[in-house]
């Protein structure tokens, strides 16, 4: 009986990796959704739905900024930023990586923002960022943290 229970002991994790591995594609399929709406939506410039990727206890840093920024410092910045009729932005993402350990998940990306004014040409920049997800109770994944960090030039 014993040699039994540790033979089923052993199976355990072996029949759990296939499920894991799904749950982890479709965690990444997820979060990958979650920042192409955000990407619709902000090029959209649909002010409602822009704060949606974010937890509300989001917490953030960016090269440039002193402070650690909030929920609501992300919100009231890109809300201003739609808000503005005279400069175009227009959002891009490239994501580099996917990491999913049980309802957290790190994404390691580029962002490419283009900022269009009339009578200027246009301006690409390119900002590499970390940004760590966890899984909320609805099953969505949101920003809870993120880093972004320059242009890498």
């Amino acid at each position: 009986m014993r040699s039994m229970l540790s033979c089923l002991l052993l199976l355990v994790p072996l029949l759990a990796g296939p499920a894991a591995a799904a749950d982890d594609t479709d965690a990444e399929a997820a979060i990958r959704k979650a920042l192409l709406d955000w990407t619709a939506a902000f090029n959209a410039r649909d002010a409602q739905r822009v704060c949606g990727l974010f937890a509300p206890g989001l917490r953030y840093n960016v090269q440039g900024l002193a402070d650690e920024q909030s929920y609501a410092d992300m919100c009231t910045r890109l809300q201003r930023a739609l808000a503005g009729h005279e400069i175009g932005f227009h959002y891009r993402p490239d994501i580099q990586e996917i990491i999913v350990s049980g309802d957290l998940a790190v994404v390691r990306l580029i962002w490419y923002s283009t900022i269009s004014r009339p009578g200027v040409p246009d301006v690409t920049t390119p900002e590499h960022g970390m940004d760590i997800f966890r899984r909320q109770d609805d099953g969505s994944w949101k920003i809870i943290r993120f880093i972004a960090y320059g242009t890498g030039s």
